[in-house]
């Protein structure tokens, strides 16, 4: 028997018309060779050149219904009768006669299966066929209409096995690719929590080196800006580490333009940037032709790691700097808010030691900024514990505990390159609001030290002596503390009884102690000098002839003078 899954070839006509045996068993050959055909147009055919063997009669023409449309197969080539159709149509389904041009009698069979009606074959004779004939013409009829439903139905089948066969490899296909994207996905969750643990914990650039060579298992480089080795994971490192060649900021250009991602040679090269600068660089090394997704996944999240490392110690210090200098302004203003203690240790600086206010000035420096730089690391060298700001051309240092002047001196020549510059030192600082006043006594140290013979060095203000007081030009607190000292109960007296005894105080003292010189420059009587000095003398209790008291009260005099602008 032939594989049912292919049409059979049609059996020779002829030879099974001559073979012997009743009609009903060439019916029953017959109708296994239709039931082993699997096209339908094959078996209707094939039923009609089987007509004649039957009777006296002969198949005019075939109809198979297809989507509700009678579609006719003709069995020689004439042309069918149009009306035909028409007159099948008025049977309904049912066995019937019809009328067939130049035929004497014509019948038309329904091919009927379970469910409806799969066509008609018109048969046509000279004369009416016996009842025999008939019978085996309605058993063809049958057994063509189980055959073509057999067919349908095969027909059917082999649709839906190849639906299931494509629907089955789709199917394999798209499993392939769920497990292929829910591998993917894993990596990927695996690659993000890796980096976001990494930046939670705040991890430094060698980590991101480490966890990016573990999940790539490829040697890794972490460079600054400047092509500096931060840190290295994987075999291969080499040493000395490479200096940046001439193409690397095209290289890093071109990184910028792709995505923050380019190929260079055998590397491939992420920067980290904060919007348009770059902060840092990741190298893979030897990644190969072909770069995985995944490689290329994890590599992007180590840039976002570095770029946010690197953006917040960048902040920190920003933060750090700002939060020093607000501070040191503060303390420069004469703040005697405690917070400034937790500031301080917000810095890391013990406020709460003893401080000395220290300021730097050195001609031909160049700006603030590389004075400040020089300054900082000669305290490192040292071993001072500061906090700095800046002053228009200087440098202000408030030390924790009394500098030693002159390894400090030495240390900020050494940075510089040059011993031309001048240090001045202010009193020692025992609580926040004294550290004005220690900033004004480092300035007048400075002066002092710079109006000097010798220009250059270092002047601590508590080494200064009586030049405390006349190295003192802007009404500091301790020359004000010296006049009310020796002029405060004569001021006082002034002050309530509108009189001039200290300007006749002074102006006894400007005229070296002679009455007429005296009394003449107050365009007074001498009588009245003698009067007035008689009364200095009462209030204030001070023998103006004594040498040492007459030397401070001339002083006191001058500097009361300076203070209040009298000429």
């Amino acid at each position: 028997m032939d594989d049912p899954n292919t049409p059979a070839r049609p059996r020779n006509t002829s030879t099974w018309a001559a073979a012997s045996g009743s009609g009903l068993d060439r019916l029953f050959q017959l109708s296994m060779t239709m039931f082993e055909r699997r096209d339908q147009e094959g078996i209707l055919r094939l039923a009609m050149s089987s007509v004649p063997a039957l009777g006296a009669c002969q198949a005019r023409s075939g109809y198979l219904l297809r989507d509700r449309e009678m579609i006719e197969f003709l069995h020689d080539e004439h042309d069918p009768p149009t009306e035909l159709v028409d007159q099948l149509g008025s049977l309904e389904g049912e066995d019937g006669p019809i009328v067939v041009p130049g035929a004497t009698w014509a019948r038309a069979f329904g091919l009927k299966r379970p469910g409806g009606l799969s066509g008609y074959l018109v048969v046509t004779g000279k004369a009416e066929p016996d009842l025999n004939e008939l019978f085996l013409l309605t058993v063809l009829a049958q057994q063509t209409a189980a055959a073509v439903a057999n067919a349908s139905l095969h027909q059917v089948e082999r649709e839906h096995t190849l639906q299931l066969s494509r629907l089955s490899e789709e199917l394999a296909i798209m499993n392939q690719r769920l497990k292929d994207a829910v591998a993917d996905l894993q990596r990927r969750q695996t690659i993000h929590d890796a980096f976001t643990h990494i930046v939670a914990s705040d991890g430094r650039e060698n980590e991101i080196a480490a966890t990016l060579h573990e999940l790539t298992d490829r040697a890794v480089a972490v460079e600054d800006r400047f092509g500096n080795l931060l840190s290295w994971a994987g075999p291969g490192r080499p040493d000395p580490y490479p200096e940046p060649n001439v193409r690397r900021e095209e290289t890093l250009q071109q990184a910028t333009i792709c995505d923050g991602l380019t190929r260079d040679r055998d590397r491939l090269v992420a920067v980290a940037q904060l919007r348009h600068e770059i902060l840092g660089v990741i190298v893979l090394f030897d990644p190969g032709p072909t770069v995985r997704p995944h490689v290329i996944y994890a590599l992007e999240h180590a840039a976002m790691a570095l770029e946010l490392r690197l953006s917040h110690a960048r902040n920190l210090a920003e933060i750090e700097l700002r939060l020093r200098r607000d501070l040191v302004e503060d303390l420069l203003a004469g703040t005697s808010d405690q917070s400034v203690f937790a500031r301080s240790e917000a810095v890391g600086h013990n406020l709460h030691a003893p401080h000395y206010a220290v300021a730097v000035q050195w001609p031909g420096t160049g700006t603030e900024d590389e004075l400040a730089v020089a300054a900082w690391k000669a305290t490192k060298k040292v071993g001072m514990s500061i906090l700095l700001t800046r002053r228009s051309g200087m440098v202000v240092l408030f030390s924790s505990g009394r500098p030693d002047g002159d390894c400090f001196f030495r240390a900020v020549a050494d940075e510089i390159g040059t011993d031309g510059g001048a240090i001045g030192v202010g009193g020692r600082c025992d609580s926040p609001g004294d550290f004005a006043r220690s900033f004004q006594e480092a300035l007048r140290s400075l002066r002092i030290r710079q109006q000097s013979r010798l220009s250059n060095g270092i002047t601590f203000f508590d080494e200064l002596g009586i030049y405390r007081i006349l190295g003192q030009g802007d009404g500091g607190a301790d020359i004000e503390t010296f006049v009310q000292e020796w002029l405060g109960s004569l001021l006082e007296y002034d002050r309530k009884h509108h009189s001039n005894l200290v300007r006749t105080l002074s102006q006894y003292l400007e005229c070296g102690g002679n009455y007429d010189a005296t009394a003449t420059a107050l365009v007074i009587h001498r009588s009245t000098l003698r009067y007035r000095l008689r009364r200095i003398r009462e209030i204030s209790r001070i023998d103006i002839n004594d040498v040492d008291k007459r030397l401070n009260l001339h002083v006191a005099t001058r500097a009361w003078r300076v203070l209040d602008g009298v000429t």
